[in-house]
């Protein structure tokens, strides 16, 4: 077999999950500037979910075979000319840039040595995959909400992947957090630091009181939510209603001009200094992984399942290499 190629995760249609294949790609040169990386997992986003399905097709196109991965934790294996800061060897996580589109469902990924961070010792790279999009919670409290200590905090969709990271960060900087999630999910979301769990199907919106800063993992009901914001509140969004997007994005936009409380939505797009801020917090005690299942490379469909059915707990991993860990 040519050792040129390597495995990767693609579909040749927009559908279901059971599109999902694993076929066989040309494996990549890194350019100057970029690391190949050897990738031990990732994890699945609803990002991809949608993009599959094909109803973000605008944006994504009708060019096939088309893959899937957004983020991943490997191995640095080579570097392209010029890379700094990493090295052959060096256990990393990492996300792919706005720009690149999908792809870390493979084993070999390639990404801007800035994109990267070095994953901490204590973390086991199947386990590290959960974190990746916490730099987003990072970015929505930190940077987009300035979330202070005593103020009351709000994570709706907080048992998901970056929900859950926002409820530890939230208790963590010092926050009142109140999280929506199921009901099954309650004591999980209590588990990770959560002052008040919500059943999100059985309570009011109304009902929850007023906070000084909503994040929505969600993207559908914005205008209900940003109701519940307090004068000088914050509202940060990192979705939005992929059945309704223009009408979605639009509200967004509009949240600038019309009403107090702007809605802030953005796309984690992070680099080194971010996966820095990841590593230190987990180091320092205040972010720990939560997996809910791993899967075999050849059964993403199956996670792709799971994430669509709701439910999940912290986040789906995809195991690439066994021998990495």
């Amino acid at each position: 077999m040519n050792d040129r190629t390597m495995k990767a995760v693609l579909f040749d249609r927009y559908g279901a999950p059971e599109v999902l294949y694993v076929g066989r790609v040309p494996r990549p040169e890194p350019a100057p500037g970029e690391v190949l990386v050897r990738v031990c997992a990732f994890s699945v986003n609803g990002g991809e979910t949608a993009a599959r399905a094909g109803r973000v097709r605008l944006l994504t196109g009708r060019r096939f075979p088309q893959r899937i991965g957004l983020d991943f934790t490997g191995e640095v294996a080579e570097l392209g000319a010029g890379a700094a800061g990493v090295a052959v060897g060096d256990r990393v996580w990492g996300v792919l840039g706005r720009t690149s589109g999908f792809g870390s469902a493979a084993e070999y990924v390639t990404v801007p040595a800035g994109r990267l961070g070095r994953v901490p010792d204590s973390l086991d790279l199947v386990d590290a995959a959960a974190l990746p999009v916490a730099t987003t919670a990072v970015t929505a409290l930190r940077d987009k909400a300035a979330l202070r200590p005593g103020e009351r905090l709000l994570v709706r969709g907080a048992a998901g992947g970056v929900g859950n990271a926002a409820v530890q960060l939230g208790q963590a900087y010092g926050a009142e957090v109140t999280a929506l999630a199921r009901a099954a999910n309650l004591d999980f979301v209590r588990a990770l630091g959560a002052h008040r769990a919500v059943d999100h199907r059985a309570v009011r919106p109304a009902e929850l009181g007023r906070f000084d800063v909503v994040v929505d993992t969600v993207g559908t009901d914005l205008r209900t939510f940003r109701g519940l914001l307090r004068p000088a509140g914050r509202m940060v969004t990192i979705a939005f209603d992929s059945a309704r997007p223009v009408a979605s994005l639009g509200y967004i936009a509009a949240s600038a001009i019309h009403g107090h409380g702007r809605v802030r939505f953005f796309s984690g797009n992070p680099v080194r200094e971010h996966f820095d801020d990841l590593a230190r917090h987990v180091v320092e005690g205040r972010l720990r992984p939560a997996v809910d299942t791993v899967f075999p490379l050849e059964e993403t469909a199956a996670a792709h399942r799971a994430l669509e059915a709701g439910g999940v707990r912290g986040k789906y991993v995809v195991r690439v290499d066994q021998s990495l860990g």
